[in-house]
């Protein structure tokens, strides 16, 4: 669900970093309030994990279309909600500037559509209340199945919101090529699906979680854990490393080659058999403005694995490389963020 610059005019682009950069302050805000020492390994792994995961895109069977995971449903049921959103504008940034995957002018865009909903929406109204509430009843059984029912859920609505988000953004750009219904009905039901994947997917993550370190779950208490932990937070944070590096680095090299949801309802998939849908011109599109050439340009200079390869080079290796080292650099800056917070956190204490 990357918008490209050429899909919004520069004072929608504007209006959504203001969006996303008010939501991004009162993040940091609250994280420097926090006092939760174990978060910084685990924001720093699941950071990198979310990172390899969107790698990875799944084909939606029968539409010509594949979907990736978004995230912020699972960092937000680990980290919370602040510290989540702050690791996802992480994982987009450096996906923007470094893999020039998702435009720099629509980044705010980005993170507004791919990560509040997930983080905030997600997490306030969906995890914490199916998990502090008590559907299925009690025992560790019962909340296996909040688990997955929050994860499920929250995952659907989340995309669906962050898919009529890019179908309003599109609209108040005046993209007339785009009609609202049309366009819509084409993003609506795919992300739909792409949404039940993705639920799945962090559903068997926060499961593992569960069984491994309950206490890295928010919103389950003391009495609700219902078993003891099975490995170590070390070990624990081990596993999912080593996870972030086998899909970063191996299992990326099997993401399906269909386009994802936002390019299919785009482009269509013709060459494959299937429809035209919006049927625009893949390299004529949108609007052109000089914020946005100007954004290009930045990206051009900046992005040194371009759509995750090698420059000039089809090679897999390049995919592999970019896995890992993407995985590494969202790890270390979220590790940054987390330090950051802490360290500000004891000034502040000092000078008082």
């Amino acid at each position: 669900m990357h918008m490209a610059d050429a899909l919004l005019a520069p004072a929608v682009a504007a209006t959504m970093y203001v969006a996303s950069g008010t939501a991004a302050g009162v993040s940091l805000y609250r994280l420097r309030k926090e006092n939760e020492p174990d978060k910084l390994p685990v924001m720093a792994v699941t950071s990198a994990l979310v990172f390899a995961g969107q790698m990875i895109n799944y084909t939606i069977p029968g539409t010509g279309s594949s979907g990736h995971m978004c995230g912020g449903m699972l960092l937000s049921a680990l980290l919370g909600p602040h510290a989540g959103f702050l690791s996802m504008i992480v994982i987009l940034a450096i996906q923007c500037l470094f893999f020039a995957d998702g435009g720099l002018m629509a980044l705010g865009a980005n993170v507004w559509n791919m990560a509040f909903y997930g983080c905030f929406v997600g997490y306030f109204l969906i995890w914490r209340p199916i998990i502090r509430g008590k559907w299925f009843g009690s025992g560790k059984g019962a909340m296996r199945l909040r688990i997955i029912a929050a994860s499920v859920i929250g995952c659907v609505v989340t995309l669906q919101l962050g898919a009529f988000s890019v179908v309003l953004e599109t609209s108040l750009s005046g993209i007339t090529d785009l009609p609202f219904a049309a366009f819509a009905g084409l993003m609506q039901p795919i992300h739909l699906a792409i949404g039940f994947v993705e639920g799945a997917i962090t559903a068997a993550v926060l499961s593992f979680v569960y069984a491994s370190r309950p206490e890295l779950l928010k919103d389950v208490t003391e009495t609700e854990r219902g078993l003891e932990a099975k490995r170590s937070l070390k070990s624990t944070v081990a596993i999912l490393a080593a996870t972030a590096v086998v899909v970063g680095g191996g299992l990326s090299l099997l993401a399906s080659g269909n386009p994802d949801g936002l390019e299919w309802a785009l482009f269509g998939n013709q060459e494959s058999g299937y429809s035209a849908n919006m049927g625009l011109d893949e390299e004529n599109f949108g609007i052109e403005s000089d914020a946005a050439r100007t954004a290009e340009s930045i990206q051009e200079t900046s992005s040194f694995l371009p759509d995750y390869a090698f420059k000039g080079s089809d090679s897999p290796v390049g995919t592999s490389v970019s896995g890992i080292v993407g995985s590494v650099m969202v790890a270390g800056v979220a590790a940054l963020i987390c330090i950051a917070g802490g360290y500000f956190r004891k000034k502040r204490n000092i000078a008082s």
